[in-house]
Formats: C-alpha cells, structure tokens, sequence
C-alpha cells in the first residue's frame, strides 16, 4: 500500500515531469494526498474489515481473508483515479494519470489473481516499481533514476526474502507475484508511454 507513496515521492526528486500538468509546488502535496488515500483509507478498511469478520487478522494469511479487502482496494485506486481524471485538468495524455493507471493495473493484477492463488501481494509492487523505473531509466538522459532504479532492486530482492524467512509466503508464490510485477509494471510503461 505504501509504494505508490514511495513511487511518487521519488519522482518528486528525480523526475518532477511525471507529475505533468501539476506545478511543481504541488509536487509534495500530491504525495501526502496519494499517501492519504492509497495507504491510510486501505489500513482503516483492512481493520474494519477485521472488526466486520470478513478477515481473520490484519495479515490476511488465508487467501480468502484477502479476497475481499484487496477487491475493495482495486475499486478504491480506480475509484481515486477517476476522481483524478474527471474532477481536475489531468488529460488522458498526462504522466500523472498515466502513472495513475499503471498503479491501478498491478493493484487489480494482484487482486485478481488473489481469487484464483495466494501470491505475495508484496513482491508484485516491489517488482512492479523495478518494471516501472527499468524502462523509463532507458528514457530519462540525465540518469537520475539509475541508482533508484538498482536500490529498488535491492529492495525487491529484500521484499522477496523477508516474505520467505516470516514464511508468509512460499517460493512459488514470491516469485509469480514478482513475475507478475515486473511484466505488468514495464508492460503498462511500455503500453503508456
């Protein structure tokens, strides 16, 4: 939940086009606002969620514990980028809303698949980011997203591992949902830009 927070607040270090057509002023409150809306509103819901008996525990160890709050964070993400698209001047032709989607996408990814296999929700973001940041490292000139793009890496490859070690998850489910990651992150990159 938290990585489209860090996605976009190293954009606004590295790379303050992606948030086109917003003026760079309002760059960091747009990470507070996506922090609000695709971290805080989620972790409330999940804990209202467990409070209603749809979850057994906030870890939603059992894949039919997570059925239907990761449904319902699909809707939420699309729900916030439509508001996006339709209640503000953000174009169908703007970073910003194509970043957007592409969240949007490895959020109903996992979703999806949820229904149907337990997969490490947490390894599809994490490789999601690399499949971002790999292509668009390759666009960016200047090479400011080439560091960020190898520590996200990293990250990914420490996700995976510490998935493994709390045995929250085994092999084969890490590494489908860092498959399922990376393709759909550089796919959507590729598609949208």
């Amino acid at each position: 939940m938290l990585l489209a927070t860090y996605l976009f607040g190293l954009f606004a270090f590295t790379l303050p086009q992606a948030f086109s057509p917003l003026k760079e002023d309002g760059h960091f409150k747009f990470v507070l606002l996506i922090f609000c809306v695709t971290f805080l509103l989620p972790a409330l819901n999940i804990g209202l969620f467990k409070m209603l008996g749809y979850v057994k525990s906030v870890a939603m160890e059992d894949r039919r514990d997570r059925v239907v709050p990761f449904l319902f964070m699909s809707l939420l993400y699309c729900a916030i980028t439509y508001l996006f698209y339709s209640r503000t001047r953000i174009g169908i032709h703007d970073n910003l809303l194509k970043f957007l989607i592409i969240i949007d996408v490895l959020v109903v990814v996992g979703a999806v698949v949820t229904l149907f296999y337990k997969v490490s929700v947490h390894s599809i973001g994490a490789w999601g980011i690399v499949g971002i940041l790999l292509p668009l490292n390759k666009v960016v000139e200047d090479g400011t997203l080439f560091y960020p793009m190898l520590a996200s890496i990293v990250i990914a490859g420490v996700v995976m591992t510490s998935r493994l070690q709390l045995n929250a998850h085994t092999p084969r489910e890490v590494m489908i949902g860092s498959i399922l990651g990376l393709v759909t992150g550089f796919g959507s990159i590729v598609l949208l830009f």
